[in-house]
């Protein structure tokens, strides 16, 4: 009898425990080596979904959707956005999301202008976190991704902030363009054949993108069937 193969989307907040069980780390060239469970049972898989660049009005959307869809996400919030927005910060926290910081700034230059320049821009997006809902969280995410940025003595200096960085291994054209259609973003999160197990896939929530609440339903229905 052939076992269907499914997807079981979960919280990315409970990657760490997998990571450590399934001896799956983060290496110096930005790769995040993920392997699939050698107790992964019934040919079952695995997606994380991860949305960055929020709190805005569209994370409230998602939110509504993942509620909808009894779903858990992980978001990687924006510092300078939380101020505006900290009732949406609290409605994460309160359903039960996970939440990454995502640096204060957002602007590229001045983010990777040192080192210590985008350590200090996560701490204090960590300080933002903390007086909204009290935690200091310890996910971080590269904005356009680690690959140029994670040298053995960067880690070296996160670790002794007790970050932990994820990057992603499938990822929507939202990031690059917010308008992309809907079911464009559908396939790209869905079509590949040779998915990784788990899946890590990066979406976006900033108040740009109103397409990326449009195709998610699809997106998650088709993952859960």
């Amino acid at each position: 009898m052939k076992i269907r193969k499914h997807y079981s989307i979960v919280c990315l907040m409970f990657l760490s425990i997998f990571l450590i069980n399934n001896c799956i780390g983060l290496q110096y060239n930005n790769r995040l080596n993920v392997k699939a469970a050698s107790n992964t049972e019934h040919d079952e898989k695995v997606i994380y979904l991860t949305f960055d660049d929020g709190p805005s009005i569209i994370t409230d959307k998602i939110l509504d959707i993942l509620k909808a869809n009894n779903v858990k996400a992980i978001f990687f919030l924006i510092g300078n956005q939380i101020e505006e927005n900290k009732s949406t910060v609290k409605r994460i926290y309160d359903e039960g999301h996970g939440i990454g910081l995502h640096t204060y700034s957002h602007k590229i230059k001045k983010i990777y202008s040192s080192q210590d320049a985008f350590i200090k821009e996560m701490n204090n997006t960590r300080e933002e976190i903390n007086s909204v809902i009290g935690i200091r969280p310890d996910i971080i995410r590269f904005p356009q991704g680690s690959r140029k940025h994670l040298s053995k003595n960067m880690l070296e200096k996160l670790n002794k902030y007790n970050y932990r960085v994820y990057d992603w291994n499938i990822v929507t054209s939202d990031g690059i363009k917010a308008k992309t259609p809907p079911a464009k973003l559908f396939k790209e999160a869905t079509g590949d054949k040779d998915k990784p197990n788990p899946i890590i896939l990066l979406m976006h929530c900033d108040y740009m993108h109103k397409n990326t609440c449009k195709a998610l339903p699809k997106i998650i229905n088709y993952l859960k069937t």
